[in-house]
């Protein structure tokens, strides 16, 4: 348990707590630890969440398939990210998606009677958690605005070019790495894979980018624009 609290230490929940604290915290709410194989599931559909989750190590993809076999990736959980907070209220019913280890991946869960109650040993730092969860939640659903505003683009292109743009900007360089390989970015973007592999090879044609596997470089005056 000890070795995560540096991780937990960057995240937004554990913002303003230091190191010592936080170890003394993950006692008091009863945070217990689980790890992932990749390709393993974390939580399947049908399923009711009943602790609060906090990525540690690793990637987790949040994925639905229907009748067919076609996969759709909705979200990711990077470390420092928390999942399962939507469906710790009463009668908010089973889990919609399925939730699968992307790569090898460990998870601290917390029982959310003992981050809502008041803390028995009177923990100093117990409402800046509940607080510091709220400003999560805040940034989740930013996430899940971008991710709409992806899949809303009408076309391939366009669902590229908006993706590839806000993680330029995200991580303030015009060459950068994105956490998908081919099939799990289309997945995600919800575009065929032969179609966007032959978008991405007209818009490396066009200069406008060029890759190599998950390493992007935007090119133009569009792209330095952003930075400047």
């Amino acid at each position: 348990m000890k070795k995560f609290v540096p991780v937990l230490k960057r995240t937004k929940l554990f913002s303003g707590v230091g190191e010592d604290d936080i170890l003394s915290m993950l006692n008091c709410l009863n945070a217990a630890v689980r790890q992932y194989r990749k390709g393993e599931y974390a939580f399947r559909q049908g399923e009711y969440i009943r602790s609060l989750m906090v990525l540690a190590e690793g990637r987790l993809h949040i994925q639905k398939e229907d009748y067919w076999g076609n996969l759709n990736i909705l979200n990711e959980v990077r470390p420092g990210e928390i999942f399962g907070e939507a469906y710790l209220v009463p009668d908010s019913g089973s889990l919609l998606n399925d939730v699968v280890a992307a790569e090898e991946s460990a998870a601290l869960f917390f029982d959310p009677e003992r981050i809502l109650a008041v803390c028995p040993s009177a923990c100093p730092f117990h409402t800046k958690l509940v607080k510091n969860i709220f400003y999560t939640i805040s940034d989740k659903n930013k996430s899940l605005v971008r991710k709409l505003s992806y899949i809303s683009q009408r076309s391939t292109r366009e669902k590229l070019l908006s993706y590839l743009s806000d993680e330029a900007k995200r991580q303030n360089s015009s060459s950068f790495s994105i956490p998908f390989n081919r099939q799990q970015l289309a997945d995600f973007l919800s575009v065929d894979r032969s179609a966007m592999s032959n978008e991405l090879c007209k818009l490396r044609d066009e200069g406008m980018l060029d890759f190599h596997k998950s390493e992007f470089t935007l090119h133009g005056s569009e792209a330095g624009g952003i930075f400047q």
